[in-house]
């Protein structure tokens, strides 16, 4: 039975679930998921302080000669008995707080320099100018972080200005990552003439890191039932299996009738998609399963779409669907009808443009795309000026040359 696209995501997400808590100091907070809401206990800024360098005034005194009585840096203690008494000012520094009595601050360059601590206020005074005030960033009782959120260096800056030194974070998920077939062998070994390299594998390492997983990698298994059962008993311990190579209907492809006689269970083996039609899922006991097709193209695509919500859902990530980006096509694209086909193309911003060169067997097309399309089976041809539903495999939003980043009024 074949499983659609959405089928398949949703049978991913009634199966998993995220995995166990652990304390954690926020300076090793970086890209993990909180598993707990975060409420603001005090307000930020909790006093009222000077956004500028400049002179603290009261707005009665405008246009009189008032003395400065005072000077206040950030960090000064500012006693709660202390009034700006009438026809005075104080100088007071980005930061600091303001004193009883003060309900503007005039910058420095606005105002003409003291003469003997006597200076001159403008006409206009405008009454909390230049002043924040307490808790116009955050509010107590505030939801500043939610469960399932994952932190970067702005919500670990959010945490510290709570005072918050560890928060309860989900636990990274523990992959085992293997590959099949006795034609591979890894970078570091001599091949012959009738043997590959092993891409999948370190490409599948290094995606999984990326998503915040600590891994186990495992060498190649031969295309026997005893090595891959073997691999497979010793990675039990994992969270999440995936394995690359040994899912198709050929005489030697011994992964899933391996997974079977270890008694997993099988949520979908088939999907509606081209590439990669024999993408698997299941689970043995707690352990989840992915095997993905050994051409490299067909395998990381369906990581993309299959492996990286597994492993965003053993995170506890509250955004573990896929996103997509809608934009435009530059070229025509004709396929055959009849099966959901993946195009690998590159998106700069604006338009999205389709790859020569994208047969599923091909490593070098995962380098040169940045996203991918994915066709319904009624399409046999999209004209260049569509609009297509772009899904980032690689952005991070930089470019090889200068472009304007100012947004103007035209």
């Amino acid at each position: 039975m074949i499983t659609s696209i959405e089928q398949a995501l949703t049978l991913i997400y009634k199966n998993i679930q995220p995995k166990n808590i652990e304390l954690t100091p926020i300076e090793n907070s970086l890209n993990r998921v909180i598993a707990e809401n975060i409420i603001a206990k005090y307000p930020l800024p909790n006093f009222d302080n000077s956004a500028m360098d400049g002179y603290g005034v009261s707005i009665i005194d405008v246009g009189k000669e008032v003395k400065i009585v005072k000077t206040i840096f950030a960090g000064d203690s500012v006693s709660d008995n202390f009034n700006l008494p009438k026809d005075s000012a104080v100088k007071i520094m980005t930061g600091a707080k303001i004193p009883k009595g003060v309900n503007s601050i005039i910058p420095f360059e606005d105002i003409d320099k003291p003469i003997e601590n006597i200076i001159t206020l403008p006409n206009s005074i405008q009454p909390y100018k230049h002043i924040r005030k307490m808790g116009e960033d955050i509010e107590v009782g505030e939801t500043l972080i939610l469960k399932g959120e994952r932190l970067n260096p702005y919500r670990i800056g959010v945490l510290a200005s709570q005072g918050v030194s560890q928060i309860n974070l989900f636990k990274r998920p523990k992959i085992t990552i293997f590959a099949t077939g006795k034609e591979l062998k890894m970078h570091y070994e001599n091949i012959e003439p009738h043997q590959i390299y092993n891409t999948n594998s370190p490409m599948l390492v290094s995606k999984s890191e990326d998503l915040g997983a600590t891994i186990s990698f495992l060498k190649i298994a031969t295309d026997t039932k005893e090595d891959i059962k073997k691999a497979i008993q010793n990675s039990l311990d994992s969270d999440l299996i995936i394995t690359s190579g040994g899912v198709s209907v050929g005489e030697a492809d011994f992964t899933k009738d391996s997974f079977s006689d270890l008694g997993m269970e099988t949520f979908f083996e088939k999907v509606d998609i081209k590439p990669g039609k024999p993408t698997t899922f299941g689970k043995i006991g707690e352990t989840a399963v992915l095997n993905l097709p050994g051409n490299p193209s067909a395998g990381l695509i369906n990581f993309e779409i299959f492996g990286k919500a597994i492993i965003l859902t053993l995170s506890g990530d509250l955004k573990n669907k896929l996103d997509i980006i809608e934009c435009e096509i530059i070229e025509d694209i004709k396929i055959k009808s009849g099966k959901r086909t993946v195009v690998l193309g590159v998106f700069d911003g604006s338009i999205f443009r389709p790859l020569k060169k994208r047969s599923p067997g091909m490593v070098k097309p995962l380098m040169d795309s940045n996203g991918f399309i994915i066709l319904d089976k009624t399409v046999s041809k999209i004209e260049s000026g569509s609009i297509v539903k772009f899904i980032p495999t690689q952005i991070k939003w930089f470019s090889n040359f200068q472009k304007s980043i100012i947004t103007e009024d035209f």
